[in-house]
């Protein structure tokens, strides 16, 4: 029998977790390299190595016997992803996709360049310049480079906003106004078929700027939801290689659909598939890795994912009203085995099915009052209370 594949997985966190436990039906090699020796990975993946993903040494001598590359975060080197890519070993996201999407300015560039609506921008060398294009204030400021789950990005009005403005390069993006914020999950394969997830409606934790929770499909017209998956899919034919790809847009308040950025990665917006879907983002990336044909997309039903996100501090992890929230029928739970908690982490999240988004508002709204997760308190040991 040939020796299985071996899949290089560069990042250890929640999204390895949840493709290894995937992959794992399917008996399939995963090695992960992490800086972090409990990463959520560490317990579960068939070799685990602490090491820097971000130094191309360390990643070239990590992949060295692997046959697949792939990656859970963006900021890793794209230099050794082009070194292992010359190898011969297949890499997903492709080195250039990826060193595009690392940049938010080149992100917004290849968006203009590709007929791509997106938000009108300027490029600044640095933050502080940015009354230098009072045609696009009131703006955001975005990193250009390292910012991730609404870090690195902020609201700026006028002069009043100077001292806070980042001091590197960035992204000025004009405030566009919003009815609701999307996802669709694109996924391509090697000979440029695709298949699409419904859109998803994210709503936002305004605490953290993280998403609250989302639901699917969104509470969108036909014309919209068709709309907005021919967009992933324009999106994803620009880039032109395979990989999964999530693209988060904006609805604006006249009904355009503007792109605001794109992961080539699992994303949080493609949790609820592990449930709701014949194949999950998860399942997908491992069809891409091994060259297997894509999956089902279709929804089961109505389904919605719910962010468990740290409260109240750091410390060792307590998950409360775990009972509350499996009462509820069609309800499924997803702890990333992180064992510290830390206000605004993300700790976990829930999954629930329904007939219909009067069922999901009620899984909703019981999950976030009854479900927290917290700091432990000094000789607590039950988690599930």
């Amino acid at each position: 029998m040939a020796k299985p594949p071996v899949i290089a997985l560069l990042g250890g966190g929640q999204l390895g977790r949840m493709f290894i436990e995937n992959a794992l039906r399917y008996n399939a090699i995963v090695h992960v390299l992490d800086p972090d020796p409990s990463a959520p990975c560490a317990a579960i993946a068939t070799r685990f190595v602490v090491g820097d993903f971000r130094d191309a040494d360390t990643v070239i001598r990590f992949a060295a016997d692997a046959d697949i590359v792939g990656i859970e975060i963006e900021q890793v080197s794209v230099e050794a992803l082009h070194e292992l890519k010359r190898q011969g070993k297949r890499v997903v996201p492709d080195p250039d996709v990826l060193r595009i999407i690392q940049d938010k300015g080149l992100q917004k560039q290849f968006y203009a360049e590709h007929g791509i609506p997106t938000a009108p921008f300027a490029l600044l060398e640095s933050g502080l310049h940015f009354q230098g294009h009072p045609h696009l204030l009131p703006a955001f400021l975005k990193a250009r480079i390292g910012g991730y789950d609404g870090k690195g990005v902020m609201g700026v009005q006028g002069a009043a906003d100077l001292d806070r403005a980042f001091e590197a390069p960035c992204v000025l993006e004009q405030r566009v106004e919003i009815d609701m914020e999307l996802a669709v999950l694109v996924v391509r394969s090697a000979i440029g078929a695709t298949v699409a997830y419904e859109p998803v409606e994210m709503v936002f934790d305004p605490r953290f700027n993280l998403v609250d929770h989302l639901r699917a499909p969104a509470r969108i017209t036909a014309m919209q939801n068709e709309t907005a998956m021919a967009l992933a899919r324009r999106v994803a034919s620009a880039f032109a290689q395979p990989g999964l790809y999530a693209v988060e847009m904006f609805l604006t308040r006249n009904g355009e659909l503007l792109v605001n950025e794109v992961a080539p990665r699992a994303h949080n917006s493609g949790h609820h598939t592990i449930e709701a879907c014949p194949s999950s983002q998860f399942d997908q990336l491992l069809r891409l890795y091994m060259d297997w044909p894509l999956g089902d997309t279709g929804l089961h039903g109505h389904s919605a994912m719910i962010n468990l996100v740290g409260e109240g501090g750091t410390g060792p992890v307590e998950v409360k009203g775990l009972d509350d929230v499996l009462h509820v029928p069609g309800t499924f739970l997803h702890l990333y085995g992180k064992q510290e908690t830390r206000t605004g982490r993300k700790m976990g999240h829930v999954t629930a099915l329904a007939g219909d988004h009067a069922g999901l508002d009620q899984a909703i709204a019981v999950t976030r009052v009854h479900c927290k997760v917290v700091p432990r308190m000094p000789g607590r040991t039950i988690t599930n209370n």
